[in-house]
């Protein structure tokens, strides 16, 4: 079994086409998308437009989530953005994805734990607002229940492949569109991945066990960076341009 990762789109339609490209160039069919397509300051009108051409197996992102169910003044801006800019038929597939997912019976699909979609799974967040890998158990602990071999996750937008004690394997392929964001859930903290490059996984299964490879596809960064600005969010447009937000 072979495919690619997907996660964090955000909007970004042109580091989602240079994505699906490289995956292509990979000689891979197969793509998962773990959620949050929209809610990011470029068009998500055009990245969603693509999702739905490429019969890809989706979940639902809190972000998707917020779009399409929250009423426009408890959204936050990217969302609002996103919401004008998503035509009714667009607004109902988002609608319609799936919490969670089983791919070919072996892979769990979620966008960020088991019980919650605005949760960290493989990270957690200091008062102080530092990001820092969960300690194991806690890791585990939210792995109960789930008996695929294979657990995939996103949200945090770090790519990061986690092997349990007992053998089962946690991926985040990390963001495709969003490279640096800032949150005040569980405690304000700015989250940046210091490449301005899309990311993704490439994961296949070799002699009963999965391996994962990260590639960091090069794309027309500055536009979206330039885009972003245009709408008003000059730290997505640091993010977007650097991978760093300053």
């Amino acid at each position: 079994m072979r495919f690619a990762a997907i996660a964090d789109v955000h909007g970004n339609y042109l580091a989602l086409e240079a994505v699906v490209a490289d995956i292509r160039a990979q000689g891979i069919s197969d793509i998962v998308n773990l959620g949050d397509m929209v809610s990011g300051p470029m068009d998500a009108r055009r990245t969603v437009e693509i999702m739905m051409g490429m019969n890809a197996v989706c979940v639902r992102g809190n972000h998707d989530r917020y779009v399409t169910d929250y009423a426009l003044d408890d959204m936050w801006p990217s969302d609002r953005l996103a919401h004008s800019q998503l035509e009714p038929a667009q607004m109902e597939w988002l609608r319609a994805l799936p919490f969670s997912t089983i791919y070919r019976e072996e892979v769990y699909l979620c966008h960020a734990t088991p019980d919650d979609d605005n949760t960290y799974w493989m990270e957690a967040v200091t008062p102080e607002g530092i990001v820092h890998m969960a300690p194991i158990e806690a890791i585990e602990e939210k792995a109960k229940g789930i008996t695929q071999s294979l657990i995939l996750c996103a949200h945090t937008h770090i790519a990061r492949a986690v092997r349990l004690r007992a053998g089962r394997m946690i991926v985040n392929p990390g963001s495709v569109g969003g490279p640096g964001y800032r949150d005040v859930t569980p405690y304000p903290h700015t989250l940046e991945v210091g490449t301005p490059d899309a990311c993704y996984a490439i994961i296949e299964k070799r002699d009963g066990r999965w391996q994962v490879t990260f590639r960091q596809v090069p794309y027309d960064h500055q536009a979206m960076a330039e885009l972003a600005l245009q709408n008003q969010r000059p730290e997505w447009a640091s993010a977007l341009a650097t991978g760093w937000i300053r």
